[in-house]
């Protein structure tokens, strides 16, 4: 799921004072919209080369651009401008609140492409706007879990509607971890291979406890208790103890799941009577930890045994 395009008021309204924005061509062309988080700047397109020019990105005209352009004389300028707005540009932002080379504004109120100014140092404008977007247009999905951060990591429970996944995160949080989503969890990309969670706006992480109700996490346990967003790293689906299904018992045979095609580690929990799922689940974590500082103790477990299967190792006794 993809969020929808990005109209360039919409992007006014909500980084005017983040970005330092100024309108210099009016209300024109605002209802243009952005389709991806691209950003560029004109470069060779002002002396005459457009092959490969990406014209359906935010253009940026910084220092240098606004200096070469100001060196040259009134006819090559507009021809040079006239050349750039030839294309479909969606809006043109300059930086460092620099003065709009004549004739730049005349030109694109007459093509309804948005001038906008910012205060911003260039470098400083594209980081900031360039984070605003990519978050902005990262795929989405929601799913239906509960998150929360155990010793730092991501944990993502599912289960069937009644497994116990909200009753484990409550168990969690009151050892001390943190809850950040609840029953709905809102996943989104970012780059290539991190996925990051976050509840619905409208949570505010509350818990719906079976037999309880609705609780507040922040109100009952503190601030602490808490987090905004968290990478989601590992996937704990609960499921109910089926003695004829077949269960890892080793942790050898590795299990993924992608979401928006990122590829997370899941490890399935059976639940039976006595089960104590939330020292296990503080124990995936702690493993997971463990496999990013480059320690599987379950491989290195197995070459023991294969070791001495093929009698080239000695076990060591311990008599005290």
């Amino acid at each position: 799921m993809l969020r929808e395009p990005l109209t360039i008021e919409q992007l006014l309204e909500r980084k005017k004072e983040t970005l330092a924005l100024e309108l210099l061509t009016g209300d024109v062309g605002l209802s243009r919209v952005l389709a991806r988080a691209d950003i560029s700047s004109p470069g060779l397109v002002l002396t005459g080369f457009v092959d490969r020019f990406p014209a359906d990105r935010i253009q940026v005209l910084g220092e240098t651009e606004v200096a070469f352009l100001h060196s040259l004389d009134e006819d090559r300028r507009r021809a040079a401008l006239e050349l750039f707005l030839s294309f479909e540009i969606p809006v043109i932002f300059i930086t460092k609140g620099q003065d709009a080379p004549a004739p730049l504004t005349e030109l694109a109120r007459e093509r309804s492409v948005p001038v906008i100014r910012s205060a911003l140092k260039t470098a400083d404008f594209f980081s900031r706007i360039k984070l605003f977007l990519e978050d902005y247009f990262a795929p989405v999905t929601t799913i239906h879990g509960s998150l929360a951060d155990v010793y730092g990591v991501g944990l993502l429970f599912t289960g069937s509607s009644g497994i116990g996944k909200s009753e484990a995160v409550l168990d969690l949080v009151e050892r001390g971890h943190r809850l950040v989503a609840d029953d709905l969890v809102i996943a989104s990309r970012r780059g290539t291979g991190i996925l990051i969670g976050h509840g619905h706006e409208l949570q505010r992480h509350h818990m719906e406890i079976r037999g309880v109700g609705i609780i507040d996490i922040a109100g009952l346990f503190g601030i602490r208790a808490i987090r905004q967003q968290k990478r989601i790293e590992v996937i704990v689906h609960l499921e109910a103890w089926n003695e004829n299904a077949t269960y890892d018992r080793t942790g050898l045979d590795k299990q993924e799941v992608e979401i928006l095609g990122v590829p997370i580690p899941r490890v399935v929990v059976p639940l039976n009577p006595g089960k104590n799922i939330t020292v296990i689940t503080e124990v995936v974590a702690l493993t997971h930890l463990q496999k990013y500082a480059g320690i599987d103790s379950a491989a290195r477990f197995n070459e023991r045994l294969r070791q001495r299967l093929a009698g080239s190792a000695t076990l060591e006794e311990d008599y005290e």
